[in-house]
């Protein structure tokens, strides 16, 4: 199968910080909150033009969560939370989300529905301005 052919067919990347720079930058200048499962980092986007795109959002999952197939299972299931939970977050904001190594036990445990709690719980912090 020829390569642009398969490229065409992926979903595309939009919403996703995919640049280390992104991620740095909301690493060194945003806001975080935890807890068990997850660390979120976030950081309001300035750049006008980016705006149309919504939130986006950056996944960090070591290998202390598992193995590749452990690691892509709470990736998935993260990505699929932050779809569902998008709608309620300023457009204008990248957010990174740290998986900590018991993020493999929820998402393992309680599935979608638990990363979606979990995912809830940091981004009700966000928007509340409560401290980390």
């Amino acid at each position: 199968m020829d390569q642009h052919l398969r490229a065409s067919r992926r979903r595309p990347k939009r919403g996703r910080l995919s640049r280390s720079a992104e991620f740095e930058r909301v690493y060194r200048q945003g806001r975080s909150f935890g807890n068990r499962y997850l660390v979120l980092h976030a950081f309001p986007r300035t750049d006008a033009g980016e705006l149309t795109e919504g939130p986006r959002l950056g996944l960090s999952v070591s290998r202390k969560v598992g193995g590749a197939v452990e690691r892509n299972l709470v990736k998935r299931l993260l990505r699929e939370a932050f779809v569902t939970i998008s709608p309620s977050l300023p457009l204008d904001v990248d957010i990174v989300v740290v998986a900590r190594p018991d993020a493999l036990e929820l998402a393992e445990g309680r599935g979608l529905e638990g990363m979606q709690d979990a995912l809830g719980e940091l981004t009700a912090r966000l928007e509340g301005g409560a401290p980390a």
